[in-house]
């Protein structure tokens, strides 16, 4: 079985490459830092260089490639011109790079990840909807965004007793539910190595690119409307001050000067000032019922 274990700084590595182990990744805070990815990138070349310099043994074996892979997760801040630089300096170890896509703050930050894989479609990509979602119960329904999006894999947290892990145990799953996502996902998986690439069907694809603009649009959508729901939180407060200030819950000059911010929002913004209207006449209206 390979193994691969998270590295922070130059001394991990070392004492990972000493272990044996197959695999390194960086995750989403190391990845905010560019200073220690390069920190890291530079361990791994000097490695990397040894190791290809190392004469052969005595019985004429070539010397063993010391890494199969390093596994670079998103900053933990959304930005993708960083995350970009990482996989570049990682790329001068002549190690094969691939990217994790963890999204930022439980949120799926799917332009981001839409954007790196634009600007480096050679580069594999794993989902990581442990992270993504802080949530065990959403693992399995964000497993199905790999087949969509022609992504090339994942990277799951699973643990035999989830109640028991000392950390993240919230979004950790047994292997048992692993097996049972993997079985009702269309593409098969391998459980047993990282073979890159080896999934996402449609990568690449006119299918993929729209699904990585309707992913965008939902997650839009899914903010829209939680800030909707905060409004009218804040209506139901509005309208008990009211109540006990005997207040009338419509307020025309209130609602003049929100209809100005709004025609001035539409006007930069290069929306069309009868939809903003319309939708601020849609949001006051059950503002008021709200009230």
């Amino acid at each position: 079985m390979e193994v691969a274990t998270e590295v922070a700084t130059p001394e991990h590595v070392e004492a990972a490459l000493k272990a044996g182990v197959d695999y390194l990744w960086i995750g989403a805070r190391s990845s905010a830092n560019p200073i220690a990815v390069q920190e890291i990138a530079t361990a791994i070349g000097d490695r990397v260089r040894l190791t290809e310099h190392r004469p052969a043994s005595p019985d004429r074996t070539p010397a063993k490639t010391i890494l199969k892979g390093i596994l670079i997760k998103n900053p933990v801040n959304n930005d993708a011109a960083l995350w970009i630089g990482n996989i570049e300096r990682l790329e001068k170890t002549g190690v094969p790079v691939i990217a994790v896509h963890r999204g930022c703050g439980h949120q799926p930050c799917w332009a981001m990840a839409h954007a790196v894989r634009l600007a480096r479609p050679d580069i594999p990509m794993l989902l990581d909807p442990s992270h993504m979602s802080g949530d065990a119960k959403k693992v399995p329904e964000l497993m199905k965004k790999i087949e969509e999006l022609g992504l090339d894999g994942a990277m799951v947290e699973v643990h035999c007793r989830p109640e028991e892990a000392l950390s993240d145990a919230k979004q950790q799953i047994t292997p048992t539910q692993l097996s049972n996502t993997l079985y009702l996902t269309p593409t098969r998986f391998r459980l047993d190595t990282v073979s890159l690439p080896c999934f996402g069907s449609t990568r690449g694809t006119n299918a993929s690119e729209l699904n990585w603009l309707r992913a965008e649009i939902d997650e839009l959508d899914a903010r829209l409307w939680e800030t909707i729901s905060a409004r009218m939180d804040v209506s139901r407060r509005i309208g008990i001050w009211k109540k006990a200030h005997d207040v009338a819950p419509l307020q025309p000059k209130r609602f003049q000067q929100l209809s100005e911010q709004v025609a001035h929002f539409a006007k930069e913004n290069g929306l069309s000032a009868d939809f903003a209207q319309e939708v601020l006449k849609l949001i006051h209206e059950e503002s008021l019922r709200q009230q």
